[in-house]
């Protein structure tokens, strides 16, 4: 179940996490997340699992490590990518910048479970995003 949950998280993503390759894709694929999260509320199928299960289980966290990476090295993918097309600047290195956009969003996934609110989330990809731009 946690496996299925996990993939969830990244199929709900699709085709726009796979696609980063311009600015109006990466704002696509920010209100995509915020949607997602948005409709699913309090509700979170990985919170036990990241949460609980994740520290002191060593199937949850090989489950959770494998999301997290795989979720990363997409987004490491579509930096590469505007890279490549002059948008980011070559000195940024993409697995770094995606490392941090996932750890905002996962605090900002912390907030709205905690308050019922996606302004943190927003903030965490608008923030994310922008600071991509400017480089």
């Amino acid at each position: 179940m946690a496996r299925f949950e996990a993939d969830r998280v990244l199929a709900d993503q699709q085709p726009q996490l796979g696609d980063l390759t311009s600015w109006p894709a990466w704002l696509v694929w920010r209100d995509k997340v915020v949607a997602r999260y948005r409709e699913q509320g309090r509700h979170c199928p990985l919170r036990v699992l990241v949460s609980q299960l994740g520290r002191s289980t060593p199937g949850a966290q090989a489950v959770v490590g494998e999301l997290m990476n795989r979720w990363q090295a997409e987004i490491a993918s579509g930096i590469r990518a505007m890279r490549r097309a002059g948008e980011i600047s070559p000195l940024l290195t993409a697995e770094r910048q995606a490392a941090a956009l996932i750890v905002g969003m996962q605090g900002g996934v912390l907030m709205l479970l905690s308050t019922g609110s996606t302004t943190h989330l927003e903030a965490a990809l608008d923030v994310a995003v922008d600071g991509l731009r400017r480089c």
